[in-house]
Parts: structure tokens; sequence; C-alpha cells
């Protein structure tokens, strides 16, 4: 007769537990324990190398900022996609029939990045300028 799985998770129900409590347990003594003093408006000002702030904290950024931030983004998860597949090639190179398959899906997925980057530089998504 097979035991019962409940006991084998104990540890991790309690792990979770303990964890639950801690987190909830610190918060309430800081709140609890904390300075209850008064606070002048200057006192609550972001504080940026002993310069007051001016202007607001968060201003308003170009379309171009987003624009070239995804096209990182982009290029970025070409890397990822393109090492494990570097890595593997060369012990898959070995059968024929598996060499022109993983050949074949990196030449599509690089034209499809080489289209999209194309297709980027011909609308000047590049161009700082504009």
């Amino acid at each position: 007769m097979e035991s019962p799985q409940l006991p084998q998770y104990l540890p991790v129900l309690l792990l979770g537990a303990v964890a639950v409590l801690f987190a909830f347990g610190t918060l309430f003594v800081s709140v609890a324990v904390g300075k209850r003093g008064k606070r002048s408006r200057i006192k609550d000002t972001a504080y940026e190398c002993g310069m007051l702030p001016v202007g607001e904290g968060t201003p308003r950024l170009s379309v171009k900022f987003y624009l070239v931030a995804m096209l990182f983004i982009l290029f970025d998860i070409e890397v990822v996609f393109l090492y494990p597949w570097a890595v593997v090639y060369k012990t898959m190179v070995r059968t024929p029939a598996t060499r022109d398959l993983i050949f074949g899906s990196m030449a599509s997925f690089l034209a499809v990045l080489i289209a999209g980057y194309l297709y980027a530089l011909k609308k000047q998504a590049f161009d700082w300028k504009r």
C-alpha cells in the first residue's frame, strides 16, 4: 500500500507558511515600531545630489525612444535564439536529415528577422534626428 503524499509536502507547506508569516510580521513590526513624527514638505521631497528637484519626476518621452527600445529587444531576442542553435548545430550536423532541418529552420528565422530589419530601415526607425 502506498503512503499518502501529504506528509511529503508538509515541509514545503510549513516553509511557505513561515515565509508568509515573516513577510506580514515584518510589515506589522515596521508599522508598530516606526516613528510617527511631524514631517515637513521639504523632508518628503526627492533628494537629487543636494539640489532641489525641478520639474516633473516622469517627463514625457518621445515615441522614438520606445520604438528603438522595442527594436533593441527584438534583436536581443534574436541573439538569445541564435546561441542555443549554434551550440546544438555542431552535434546535429552529423546526420544529414537533421543537418538540413536545423539549418533551414535557422535560415527561415533569420530571413524573417532580416525582413523586419529592412522594414525598420525603410521606415527610418533608426534615425534619431527625425
